[in-house]
């Protein structure tokens, strides 16, 4: 029970990645705050938490405005009284050239992935600063790497790296550790939205994608939400301005 009594907000955590980690803390004790845009998400893993005796709220809301974001940490405290994890997952996943992109897209994808982060790091810090405590940034391993026609999704992660060490160093006094998850392939709803944008079948896609990690696979939604575990916990406890590649060694190459 690593996170026994804590207090944890996981936005995105309707689907995917999101649920996996909300799920996972639940097994390990914790408390939860689950926010998606979805109200249907948020209630599907508020179900699948419930069953493992965990403790949860749902707030739905838009983490790219400032009223969103304020509404999750406000729900957090109503619910819980404070927070002790912040889980920044909530993503969008527009992937296009700069020469492709409009306006709006960057704006979407810039809106959610970096702006959405930071207005939820902010509302939430006031809590956190209370007792100390820990965020973590689900990033990704296109935040170090070139793909192609990736660049509006990969220029957010890549924002969000560096906001990740930026922050580390600005809450390091308030016993506030920050650190990022950097996924490579993992199979989600995700996935399957950019194999139908590709026009591949399932396994011409994973027999295109496996063979680029080491490990010679795509990774599990699990395999995610225990490397989040791991730098909410206080096993983590001298672990800040890190970012943990969950990639099977596709960037080790």
């Amino acid at each position: 029970m690593r996170l026994k009594d804590k207090i944890a907000v996981v936005t995105g955590a309707g689907a995917g990645i999101g649920e996996g980690i909300a799920v996972r803390f639940a097994e390990e004790g914790a408390r939860l705050v689950l926010n998606d845009l979805r109200e249907a998400g948020c209630l599907a893993t508020l179900e699948k938490v419930s069953k493992f005796g965990g403790e949860a709220c749902v707030s739905v809301a838009d983490i790219s405005t400032e009223d969103g974001a304020r509404a999750i940490s406000a729900a957090a405290f109503d619910r819980f009284g404070g927070i002790d994890i912040l889980v920044n997952n909530a993503a969008d996943f527009t992937q296009k050239s700069v020469e492709a992109a409009e306006l709006p897209d960057w704006q979407r994808v810039l809106g959610v992935n970096v702006i959405g982060t930071a207005l939820v790091s902010k509302h939430a810090i006031p809590y956190l600063k209370v007792n100390g405590g820990a965020i973590v940034n689900i990033a990704s391993m296109s935040g170090v790497i070139a793909q192609p026609e990736f660049a509006t999704y990969n220029a957010s992660k890549g924002a969000v790296l560096t906001m990740t060490k930026c922050m580390a160093l600005d809450l390091a006094a308030f016993n506030i550790r920050v650190n990022s998850v950097c996924p490579g392939c993992i199979l989600t709803s995700a996935s399957f939205r950019e194999i139908e944008r590709m026009g591949l079948t399932f396994e011409q896609w994973r027999d295109r994608v496996a063979p680029l990690h080491m490990l010679n696979r795509l990774g599990e939604v699990r395999e995610v939400a225990n490397a989040a575990l791991f730098l909410a916990s206080d096993e983590a406890s001298f672990i800040t301005a890190a970012h943990l590649m969950v990639d099977g060694g596709y960037t080790g190459r």
